[in-house]
């Protein structure tokens, strides 16, 4: 009997705001890292410069999940950013939650 299954092998186009997802979790990251080594340096009293870009990440993970999610409605794309992008930018915005409640003691 013969297998009746239809296979495409059509090459999906990449989702931008998956892309755009993904770039803003880097950059978060980024940030984070940085955030850290100044905060570790200056032995945490790194002053405001430190605090606005903890800020600056921090909404810029928010909108990265954002845009993640929202380039999850896009039709005839590749979803590898957007899972990519939703997923770390989500962690990162957790993360940087998380580190602001800790600071409020």
């Amino acid at each position: 009997m013969a297998d009746k299954r239809r296979y495409s092998f059509i090459e999906k186009k990449e989702s931008k705001d998956g892309l755009l997802s993904t770039k803003l979790a880097l950059v978060s990251l980024a940030l984070f890292i940085v955030d850290v080594a100044v905060s570790f340096i200056s032995g945490g009293s790194a002053g405001s410069f430190t605090g606005a870009a903890a800020l600056t990440a921090m909404l810029l993970s928010v909108y990265g999940f954002y845009t993640g999610m929202r380039s999850f409605g896009e039709k005839d794309v590749s979803l590898l950013w957007p899972v990519i992008g939703s997923i770390s930018s989500g962690a990162l915005m957790l993360g940087w939650f998380a580190l602001f409640l800790t600071g409020l003691d």
